[in-house]
Formats: C-alpha cells, structure tokens, sequence
C-alpha cells in the first residue's frame, strides 16, 4: 500500500523546519536531576499525541518527525490503530476517519452508521475500504482552531511509524475500539501480535480489559500494558463495570497491566468553575498496587484551570512535580512543553538563581490575573518576581494623579454602568469613539468605582480569573510609589505618561509636574537602589523630563517598524536611553506565522539603546504558531533568539521563572525544546498552494515620527461643576492624602499574606 517513497512527496520542504530545529541530542537524564516520585523513581515519559498534532496534522509523518526533534531524547510516538477492510493498520485519531481524512472529497455521500460501544455512530470508517482505496486519502487538521495549513499528508502505517521512530525507544499503540473491530470480523490482537514481531512496540493502551487480557501473555517483554480509564460512569464493554467501579478494584488492573492511563481531572479535579480542587489519592494508591500512572488530554491550547493563569507548563510541573507525587507520563498534543517541564523546569526550587538577566517589566501590574493596576495586581506582580513595576498615570478632575491602564475608565472599570454613564463623550485627540475620561471625575468619584479585569480574548471565551474579575482598590501614584519603595526584590519603577499636551492645553492639568512631586516625595530624587523609568510615546514628554530630572527615560515606538533609520535613533539617544517596541517590530508575521526577523532590535541595541518588547501574554492566541501555544517558548525565542533587554507582561511569573531554567546558557549542549523559534522556517515549509500572498513591507521608524513640537503650558481653566455624588468639603488632594495613609496601611499585610499563598 504506502511504500517509503511515499514519504519523499512535496514533504521535503516541510522536513526542512525538522533538520532546521534538530539540536544535539541532550543525555536521557541529568545527572544533577534528584529522584523522582515515580513509581520507578526515572523521569516521567513524554507521550507525543498522534506526533507534535497540536500544529501539523495529528499521526502525520511531518507530525511525528517533529516530536521527534524538539522533545526529549525518550519521547514516545502515540498512534491510535484503526484497521482497513484488508486488516492494515493505519494512525488516524478516531474511528470516524471522516474528520481528520478528506475521505468525502473521493467517496461523496458514502458515510455509513454503525454502533460503537452501544452508540450508534454515522460517518465514514475504515472498516469500510482497502488499503488501496485509501491510497490517495490525506490527512487534515481535525481541530479547526488550528492551523489547516498543513493539510495534504499522506496517512500512516503503524510500521511507517516505527520506521520514523528509530533509533527512538519505540512506539505506544492505543487500541481504542477492539470490539468495534471484531464485530466487523477484523482482529486486532492478531494484528498487535503479529505488528510486534516485526517492531519495537514500548505500549501498548487499551480501554477494553477483554482485549489486555488476550495479549499479555503473547507480548516480548520490552512490550508494557495499559488499561485506559474513560469517564467515570462509562461502562467498559468486556467487564460491563464503569470505569469509577474499575478504579477502585485496581489490584485486579495489575493483573493483566503494568500502568493505567487517566484523564487528567482523575488526578487534579476542578469544580465547575475550572478551579483547580485538592488532588485525589489516584496516584499513590496506583503507586501502592505496582502501577505507572500517565495522565492524558494535555495541549497547550485548551481551556484549562485558572489556577495555571493560561500556562501549560504550569500544569505540566503541578502533575510531575507537586512534592507529593509524579506521574509517570503525560500524553501531550505539543511534548515540547511536557519536555522542558521534565528537564528543565522540574526541581528548579524557589531559591532558583537567575541564568539571564532580562528585566521582567510588568504590564499594569500582574494584569492577567487581577483587574489592571490595582493594589492585588502590584502585589501579586512583586510576589511573582517582577523587576520593575509599572504605573500608567492618569490624572483625576482635582488632579490626583493614579495608576490605570488606560485614560477613558470605559475600559476597566464599571463607569458605563455607573451614575457617571452621562460623562461619556468623544475627545478625537484621545481616542476614536466614546469614553468616560479620567479628568472628568475626582478622585472620590474614582475611587467609587468597581475594577474590571482586562480580558483581551474574551471573544474566543478565554476570560482571566473570573473569580477575582472585579476585585481589588485602585491606588494613587503616592500609593504605588511607598508600595514599590518598600520592596527590596524591585529593581525599579516605570511611570508612564501619555496625553500631557492635552491634559495641559485643555484640561488645565500638569501631569509631569504631578509625577516629579509624588516622586520627590516618595524620596526617589535622591540616589538609591531602585532607579525610575519615565516611559512615554512622546518625544516632548521625555524632553521635558531630561530637563528636570535625571531620571532614566525609555522612548515607545508606537507602531509596528522594520528598522529605524540613522537620525531617528540619533534623536532619540538624545533625550532615551531606552525604546519599547512591539513583538511584531522583532518577529513580523502573517497568518500568524513569523515571516522572519527584522534588523530593528539589532539595529537599536548597536546604537546602545536598551530595547524592550511588549506584550508578553500567557494566553495561546497571542502567541505565533511558532511558539507552539506556549508562552515560554514566546519568551525564550525573544530572550535567547533576538537578545532582548527585557519583557513587558501581563504574567510576570512565567517570564521570571523562565529566567531560572536549567536549559539555558548551556551552548551547543541547548537542547531542542530550549532552542529558539527560527522565524521563517514553518511559514516557508506552508504548500505553495495553501501559502497566503506575501505581505507588504513594514516601513522603518524615521526622524519625522520622533520629533515633536514643544509640550504646551498648563492652561489655567476655571473648575467646571463636580460630578453627581462627588465630595465637596475641602480641596480633593487633601482628602486624598487621608486615603493614601489607610490604604498604606493595608499593603504591607496585603503583600505578606500573597507571599504566603
């Protein structure tokens, strides 16, 4: 049927992405790596699910020659046996071959209807065709939210897959449906006999105990058997028992079985509000009765607890690495991420030193798990390890200066349903469209107000933290500034400051002279160990700061650029130290594919000129296809690929704990699941005819971007009538002062009792 030529098609070019990431093979286990609390006390197994299936069509060649090069030395290839007319076996996901196949575009309208474990099932089945019927049927992407890009592959043998395995340990077949297949007079223990005569087969899985039993005595010892657990209240076809029975009695699994293979939420239950609950006893008591356990439905973009913070390596190390057990394997859609969890961010510890020294740079606080700029989300982005905390300043209608993201409140507070929703107006030279604007309410009528967390993929249904969506006080400049000074695990401050010339010219509001005042007070005017970042798109802003100040300034790029021309940065040297740029300004992309790299962090960094890069977030969906769904490869590729100065996130702990990996600064001995993305490698392996247009080039940044006109003077504008519900008694920055001393108070205990958690 499928010769090795067919694995020589068009596919070269995709190989290619494959010889580009090939790095040395890394030793099985560090020597430095303690024992495990595995049942064997070795490392848990890297499963990869149907190949690396979370981007390229699952049980592919291209798939499983991927796992291959960017996991650990060890990975297993995961193949699920489906059986042709003609008794082959081929490595499709389901038993309908219908939705990973384009099986209908040869066979229109020949779906059929069958009964599978009792539920009747219409669609097309192997069964169904000959091998040679199926020589032209190609593989797709079965899960539409990902790439179809890829789409085209030949289907693949069980022996093609060992064949892709070797030199590998070998292969895990999972024998999902055996009585389906008896019942159409195919048998799938002769063909799982006969298949391990001719190769290495290291598992072999199975949810049916009739069909375990009638091979465990047939199988050549390097051969493993694993019962695999259903739902809980799914009954098992050969026992009629349900599978939560079956859990309970696993004396008689060790029977005809060395492990068992769970859903994850067997181990880590979560409620119905995807929290995580407390870990049942799964584990130790398989350990007890002499049984591995692996963990399955691992992929980096699923919805998973809020716990994780949208970090599959979170997960991963909470299954292998919690102080109380380890599973002995995860099956895992991308087993890059499960590869550097086990080599090299297991065991780290919490006193883990820094291996580079990229500032973590927080956006708006810890963000991506409380309401932006709040006093929870600076907490928790201390005790998370940020290096310099950031605070956006806005300015209130009696000129309290505080932090939020963003001047028009619409954004991150309840203002459009509050009593102040008639506020709303359009300032063009703000902001397209209506907003509450901070100056247009004092700082009590502020202060009034409810957080809401951002959540910039809500549209996809991924919301951050619902528990704490609304949770938190905000804090004035004066607030943030004894916060931050009281930290000795900070490095610095970032005040950003945007809209001044607006702010002066039209609203009769100083926001500079606000800023150096607070500074001043907080005592940062004077030399000490934390230094200040004054971060603005304006060129003016910083131009009066450098007057006044000889605080460290850090220019914005507000656009996406290729380079920066020679006067540009010449400009900017003159009044920055510093630039923030976008991701794209580093790694552009198309379709969600870098395209290549740009010379503007080169460019940047020659001139002296420090270059950080925003936003860094946990969530799949901001991250390029290269990245596989996995913000520490995100982050890693920037840090080690482009030699960036430092990262701007949302999630301060997933970059800093990245910074402490054992992975890194190892040379020619990085392994491949620490190597960089090569930006260009998977958009160019895309088929010429699925390849979308070439985009059009990005301009470089110029001169006449960068300069601006002089900063205009505060405007003296009479006080327009204070907001319905406003305090009237005495001047707002006074009562402000009696807020910032409460809620000093209360940071101090607040911060402590993050720390703890």
């Amino acid at each position: 049927m499928w010769s090795s030529s067919s694995l020589q098609q068009p596919l070269l070019l995709q190989l290619l992405v494959v010889q580009s990431l090939l790095v040395a093979v890394v030793l099985a286990q560090r020597s430095t790596t303690p024992a495990w609390n595995t049942l064997t006390g070795n490392r848990p197994l890297v499963v990869a699910r149907g190949g690396f299936s979370g981007l390229f069509p699952d049980s592919t060649s291209l798939a499983y020659q991927f796992a291959l090069s960017t996991s650990v030395s060890d990975v297993l290839l995961w193949c699920d046996v489906q059986l042709t007319k003609d008794g082959f076996g081929l490595c499709l996901a389901d038993v309908k071959i219908d939705n990973d196949t384009d099986i209908a575009n040869f066979y229109p309208n020949k779906s059929t209807t069958y009964s599978v474990n009792g539920v009747r099932s219409t669609g097309y089945f192997s069964v169904d065709y000959t091998s040679d019927q199926l020589t032209n049927v190609s593989v797709v992407q079965g899960i539409y939210s990902r790439t179809n890009l890829y789409d085209g592959l030949p289907m693949q043998t069980v022996d093609d897959i060992a064949a892709i395995s070797k030199p590998q340990p070998g292969i895990w077949l999972n024998i999902q449906h055996d009585a389906f297949f008896s019942q159409h007079k195919l048998s799938m223990r002769s063909f799982v006999l006969a298949a391990s005569k001719r190769v290495v087969i290291s598992y072999i899985s199975s949810p049916e105990v009739g069909f375990l039993r009638s091979i465990t005595s047939r199988l050549p010892k390097v051969t493993k058997l694993v019962f695999r657990f259903m739902g809980q209240d799914v009954v098992e076809p050969s026992t009629n028992q349900t599978y939560g029975s079956l859990l309970k009695n696993l004396t008689f699994i060790k029977t005809f079985a060395s492990g068992i293979l769970v859903p994850k939420g067997y181990i880590w239950p979560v409620d119905s509000g995807l929290y995580l609950q407390p870990h049942t006893s799964l584990v130790s008591d398989a350990h007890k009765a002499g049984l591995e356990v692996f963990a399955s439905d691992f992929a980096n973009d699923n919805l998973i607890s809020y716990n994780y913070s949208y970090d599959p390596l979170a997960e991963y190390l909470q299954f292998i690495d919690n102080g109380d057990f380890s599973v002995d394997g995860v099956l895992s859609d991308f087993p890059i991420t499960p590869s550097e969890a086990v080599d090299c961010f297991a065991h780290l510890g919490t006193n883990a030193t820094k291996k580079v020294n990229t500032l973590v740079i927080s956006k708006y606080g810890a963000s991506g798990d409380y309401p932006a700029c709040t006093d929870l989300a600076y907490t928790k982005a201390i005790s998370d390890g940020v290096d310099i905390l950031d605070c956006p300043v806005q300015l209130s209608k009696d000129g309290v200066p505080f932090c939020l993201s963003s001047i028009d409140l619409i954004e991150t507070t309840n203002a459009a349903q509050s009593t102040f929703s008639t506020l709303a107006t359009t300032i063009p030279e703000i902001k397209s469209g209506n907003g509450i604007f901070t100056f247009s309410l004092t700082w009590d009528n502020i202060k009034s107000l409810t957080p809401s967390i951002l959540n910039p993929y809500t549209n996809y249904s991924l919301k951050r933290n619902p528990k704490n969506r609304n949770a938190g006080e905000f804090v004035t400049l004066s607030d943030f500034l004894s916060l931050a000074k009281n930290q000795t695990s900070l490095s610095g401050v970032m005040i950003i400051v945007e809209n001044a010339a607006y702010l002066a010219k039209k609203q009769g509001l100083g926001v500079i002279d606000s800023v150096m005042n607070a500074l001043s007070k907080a005592g940062y005017d004077k030399p000490g160990p934390q230094k200040v970042m004054i971060r603005s798109t304006s060129s003016s802003v910083l131009l009066k700061f450098k007057e006044k100040t000889n605080y460290e300034l850090v220019y914005e790029v507000d656009e996406t650029i290729s380079n920066a021309d020679n006067a540009a940065i010449a400009d900017i040297k003159s009044f920055a130290s510093s630039v923030v740029i976008n991701k794209d300004s580093v790694f552009p992309q198309d379709v969600l594919f870098l395209t290549g790299t740009t010379k503007t962090v080169s460019k940047l960094k020659s001139s002296n000129l420090s270059v950080f890069v925003e936003t860094f977030s946990n969530e799949f969906l901001s991250q390029a296809w290269d990245f596989f769904s996995d913000a520490t490869e995100e982050i890693n590729s920037y840090v080690t690929g482009a030699e960036i100065d430092g990262v701007i996130t949302d999630f301060p702990k997933t970059a800093n704990r990245y910074r402490r990996n054992k992975c890194l600064n190892l040379g020619n001995k990085t392994p491949p699941y620490m190597a960089p993305a090569q930006p260009g490698a998977l958009f160019q392996a895309i088929p010429p005819g699925a390849a979308p247009p070439a985009p059009a080039p990005v301009p470089p940044l110029t001169v006449s971007e960068v300069i601006e006109p002089p900063l205009p003077a505060v405007s003296k504008i009479s006080p327009s009538p204070a907001p319905a519900g406003t305090k009237t008694g005495g001047q707002g920055n006074a009562q402000s002062r009696v807020t910032i001393c409460a809620a000093l108070l209360s940071f101090p205990v607040l911060l402590a009792s993050l720390l703890l958690i």
